[in-house]
């Protein structure tokens, strides 16, 4: 039939007026060639070149001037990847030199390989301005960029969730900063990595489970910091002035003092970019350690409400130019050490600085609680509750002791659970029955099983004894002991919270409830307050089971419950060469002049561990988006919270001497609105002539300190070498 057509085509060809004809019929046969040429061809090239443009999207993102270069090309391969990502999943196929970190990462994330592919093609970042420094020092620092490769190599990565619920602990996996080469010797921090993981959002798939893959839309990230931006600086105008808080200090036009506190944690829509005002003239250096723990500058924490209640307490006063602090007197008559040893006497299981080293206080009146117990080598970290404008915080931060501000009403605190050895509530006016006894909960969440609460109060209520008593009794706290000391006049009661889940079995009211076992007990951040009660770790190989060993032994001796140890001793050999061999002598710091450390990107513990022999203490903070390794900085006798940088920390300005961010802008997956509003933050938290060392990538560094020279801060050290930096930088008086 088809021969017949096309003879009878070929007779109407030769006909006149055929020409149409034969053009249709070119047409039509050009047509059915390419119809069964692209039906029958493989296909291999095309997705090969696919699989290409996807591998080499996987990449850091450019900075600003790099973009409009190459704009066009990215924003091809970026369609491109879209397009491919179904069809490369279905095939299945690895490229050769992907299948081991394939193998590595069940959970999809992108490999090292392939992101150095990606930057093969890109312009070099320029590094900041190097200057003369020792070179010994360079090898200190670590940054050497083949050892830095290796390391990253070697990393295992996890995908780290956002929003108010902290990761599920998982030591095993977390390896964020440290490995360590053949030569034994600990690396420089391969934070690298990680950041660069979570620059990319792409499809997962989880083949061991067998699920099916579930797409996620991908998103090309820019820099941390605008190359091209102008800052230019103003003071706050604020009504609480050089004593700022921005999350917990409101503006309000009532015109009513204490219509600005807050009840509750509650930060602005956008972090402030002006900078806190100095205090009144007057305001110095504050007072070196030791000697600070005796008397401080009165113009540095000058208050009006702190001037009123200096006239009715005996244990602080006023002497010229200083706030001293009588070592025979105290908010306890008889003096803070009697009442501390009567404690010791009343429960000796308590030994001070041997099986209790962590303690919370809860409430900031009198410090010489924690400057008695840091003697016998207790570390107390202070809460101040803001509740109103005479919580003295401030004055314990600058008597050089830990303390951190929060309010403490319905949401749980920044702290992990079952951490603290001994908390402690002197002189205490918080009604822990009320509300249903939310607050105690909170209180039996942050308890270590088996640790003591110890309740003082000057006064006892009948009403207020039997509510308490209802209360302890419904969570099974134990009473120890009950004594009205005579010399103190101090009614104290020494609680133990159970060891063992057997004795909520036995209630006869099952209220509070357990909680359900998918609660997060160490979720905290604006995680509201539940109403039950945690079950006690139970099995070996659960955080909790036992106590951990006496102090000094307990920074050194690595918990059992900690499956991938390894991790925690290179990082503790890590900080302690780089501090040894760099930071105490090759940074030009004062170090006579530090007291108060923070680490605002703690892993282990390593950096704090490290700085335990030279009279400071450091505030761990572990950023809420990174692994939660906070209760391992516990375990070994140390101190730290939860924090979100995206938001002002709970403490007041000017409180710290040197500020340590390790990879911490690096770590942020452009998750702040306003990055450089964490600069800010820096500036508002450390004290002028306060210390700030900053390790991180070249790209972010460079930018970086311009934003610091912006303020002012003198810029005393800076080393790059490849994509690694260091930034040693010092805050001046400086104000706009």
């Amino acid at each position: 039939m088809a021969i017949a057509r096309l003879a009878r085509l070929s007779r109407q060809v030769k006909r006149p007026h055929g020409f149409c004809i034969k053009i249709t019929a070119v047409v039509a046969l050009g047509l059915c060639f390419i119809f069964i040429l692209s039906t029958y061809s493989p296909s291999s090239s095309s997705l090969t070149s696919q699989r290409n443009s996807f591998i080499s999207d996987i990449a850091e993102p450019v900075a600003a001037n790099e973009k409009s270069k190459k704009g066009k090309d990215s924003d091809i391969q970026h369609k491109m990847s879209k397009t491919s990502e179904n069809e490369l999943h279905k095939e299945k196929k690895v490229e050769p030199h992907l299948k081991d970190k394939d193998k590595k990462k069940g959970d999809g994330a992108a490999s090292v390989n392939n992101r150095n592919t990606g930057n093969k093609n890109k312009k070099k970042v320029r590094k900041p301005k190097t200057e003369e420094i020792d070179l010994k020092q360079h090898e200190v620092i670590g940054l050497n960029a083949t050892q830095m490769q290796e390391g990253v190599e070697d990393e295992e990565l996890e995908e780290e969730k956002e929003g108010d619920e902290q990761l599920k602990e998982d030591t095993e996996e977390v390896v964020d900063n440290d490995a360590v080469n053949n030569d034994g010797e600990v690396e420089e921090d391969r934070d690298s990595s990680a950041s660069d993981e979570e620059e990319t959002v792409e499809k997962t798939e989880n083949e061991n489970a067998g699920l099916k893959s579930t797409e996620k839309k991908k998103k090309k990230l820019g820099p941390v910091f605008d190359l091209q931006a102008h800052h230019s600086w103003k003071t706050c105008s604020v009504r609480s002035k050089h004593n700022y808080i921005p999350c917990l200090d409101m503006e309000s036009t009532s015109g009513k003092l204490q219509s600005y506190r807050h009840h509750e944690r509650s930060c602005p829509k956008t972090p402030p970019m002006c900078l806190v005002t100095l205090p009144p003239q007057g305001y110095s250096s504050p007072v070196q350690w030791p000697e600070s723990k005796f008397k401080i500058l009165y113009r540095n924490v000058e208050h009006p409400k702190l001037a009123s209640f200096i006239k009715t307490k005996t244990w602080l006063m006023q002497s010229g130019e200083y706030l001293t602090f009588p070592q025979n007197q105290s908010e306890f008559n008889g003096g803070v050490h009697h009442y501390i040893d009567a404690i010791e006497e009343m429960v000796p299981d308590i030994e001070w600085g041997k099986n209790i080293r962590i303690v919370l206080d809860i409430g900031c009146t009198d410090s010489s609680f924690a400057a008695s117990l840091l003697d016998k080598e207790v570390l107390t970290l202070t809460l101040g509750l803001k509740e109103d404008l005479v919580d003295l915080a401030q004055v314990v931060l600058e008597r050089g002791f830990g303390a951190i501000v929060s309010p403490f009403r319905s949401r749980r605190l920044p702290f992990p659970s079952d951490v603290f050895d001994t908390i402690h509530c002197g002189g205490c006016n918080i009604p822990w029955h009320s509300t249903g006894g939310k607050l105690l909960l909170e209180m039996n969440r942050v308890l270590r099983p088996g640790g003591y609460f110890i309740l003082s109060t000057k006064h006892d209520n009948i009403e207020d004894e039997e509510a308490m008593s209802t209360l302890m009794a419904s969570i099974c706290w134990n009473i120890l002991a009950h004594k009205t000391d005579e010399i103190s006049e101090m009614g104290v009661k020494i609680y133990q919270k159970p060891d063992t889940n057997d004795i909520y079995e036995l209630r006869r009211k099952k209220i509070p409830p357990l909680c359900k076992e998918d609660e997060n007990p160490d979720a905290t951040w604006s995680v509201p307050i539940k109403a039950c009660l945690h079950g006690i770790p139970s099995a070996i190989e659960q955080r909790g089971t036992e106590w951990p060993a006496e102090w000094p032994q307990r920074l050194q001796t690595f918990p059992e419950w900690l499956s991938n140890r390894e991790n925690l001793v290179a990082d503790t050999e890590h900080w302690k060469s780089i501090v040894e061999k760099s930071y105490l002598n090759g940074m030009g710091i004062n170090w006579s002049n530090v007291r108060n450390v923070m680490d605002m990107k703690a892993m282990y513990g390593g950096f704090a561990a490290a700085l335990v022999p030279h009279n400071v203490w450091v505030m761990n903070v572990v950023p809420v988006h990174a692994p939660n390794t906070l209760p391992v900085i516990y375990e070994r006798g140390l101190v730290g919270v939860f924090h979100d940088w995206c938001e002002s920390f709970g403490t007041y300005p000017r409180t710290y001497d040197l500020l340590h961010a390790d990879h911490l802008f690096s770590r942020l997956k452009n998750r702040c609105k306003q990055p450089v509003g964490i600069v800010v933050e820096m500036d508002r938290i450390l004290r002028p002539g306060g210390w700030a060392i900053i390790r991180d990538k070249v790209e972010i560094l460079d930018p970086l300190e311009v934003i610091l020279r912006s303020l002012h801060w003198e810029i005393r050290m800076t080393y790059a070498k490849d994509k690694e930096g260091i930034i040693c930088a010092q805050k001046t008086m400086w104000r706009p």
